[in-house]
């Protein structure tokens, strides 16, 4: 028993971290969908489609390895949550098909350029919306009985999950101002300076929202969060936020290019971390421990073998592929 507590610790950590990974990266390339009908018909969308090229189907891995590690570390909570919220998984599915086909079809068939754009951008913000409303929907709680699902259809839908899917949407715009801050010049660079200031806004009152509210969805959380002696730990996750925001808005003060992209993944950081607080050691909240939807132990055994040896292949060539492309991104590609 012992050691399949610590396999599904590992196996946690695991699923948490490719989740992660998946959310920051995939997150400023969604965010560049979300932005695009801010930038100008021409040189300035042709930069932003361009800067994530090279890296933005490989970013979806990470959504693979942590649905599929869901399904095989602890399946009881990965049939619980699809089911609670599949609406929302088949709408994130959608769009991400949207904004792949859109993707290559913009630079294949000119003629219809503004319909793959319109499908670019519908795809992108379908699909973080939907993402930060499943987020929101887990927070607030899944009916189970009998280890089972046992709400409706469309429980998932509440005030609180919307807030959710909103702050997403505008988190992954921020990402994506950010990240073209980096990589683009000239006008697609300033007016990405003036997008990443509305976004970064926005994301942070969304974020104060959210947190302000998660207290009160469960007694669980407040005691996490607000009962001593846990709040001596716990405030120290918005205090370092608000921290990491007065950063953030002095490197776009003084026209920093890489400063905002890192300190906006902090930020991310910072609030994976509040959602680690909330939810652990429930994968389920207040009903499925990860210990209660556990694999197996020699089936979390076996496969944490072979993430040993593909998590690191994903990792290198995911790095390579950012050092490849790690100039500056024109009309015509990087430089």
């Amino acid at each position: 028993m012992a050691v399949n507590v610590d396999l599904a610790t590992i196996w946690a950590f695991i699923i948490a971290f490719a989740v992660f990974a998946y959310v920051v990266m995939d997150g400023f390339d969604l965010g560049i969908g979300i932005l695009f009908p801010a930038f100008a018909v021409g040189e300035e969308r042709d930069q932003a489609m361009n800067s994530i090229a090279p890296v933005w189907d490989g970013n979806e891995t990470w959504l693979v390895l942590g649905g599929g590690g869901l399904f095989a570390a602890f399946p009881l909570a990965y049939g619980v949550i699809l089911t609670a919220t599949y609406p929302l998984i088949i709408a994130m599915l959608l769009g991400l098909v949207f904004r792949g086909v859109a993707f290559e079809f913009r630079w294949r068939d000119p003629g219809h350029r503004a319909l793959w754009d319109a499908a670019f951008t519908l795809g992108s913000i379908v699909a973080a919306f939907a993402q930060g409303v499943t987020l929101g929907a887990i927070l607030q709680g899944v009916t189970v009985a009998d280890d089972a699902y046992a709400g409706g259809w469309l429980d998932w839908l509440s005030p609180f999950s919307l807030l959710t899917g909103l702050g997403v949407v505008c988190g992954y715009a921020m990402l994506g101002a950010t990240w073209l801050i980096w990589k683009t010049e000239g006008k697609a660079q300033g007016h990405a300076y003036r997008l990443a200031l509305i976004f970064g806004v926005a994301t942070l009152a969304a974020m104060a929202a959210v947190s302000a509210a998660t207290p009160f969805l469960q007694f669980a959380y407040w005691r996490r969060w607000l009962m001593m002696p846990n709040v001596l730990a716990t405030a120290q996750v918005p205090l370092i936020t608000l921290i990491a925001a007065i950063f953030f808005f002095r490197a776009l003060a003084r026209r920093a290019e890489r400063t905002p992209f890192l300190i906006a993944l902090a930020l991310f950081a910072l609030g994976f971390a509040g959602l680690g607080v909330s939810l652990y050691p429930y994968i389920v909240p207040n009903s499925i421990t990860i210990w209660d939807a556990a694999a197996p132990e020699k089936s979390q055994a076996f496969m944490l073998v072979g993430v040993a040896l593909v998590m690191p292949l994903i990792l290198a060539y995911t790095g390579w592929a950012y050092w490849v492309f790690r100039g500056k991104v024109g009309a015509h590609g990087y430089h």
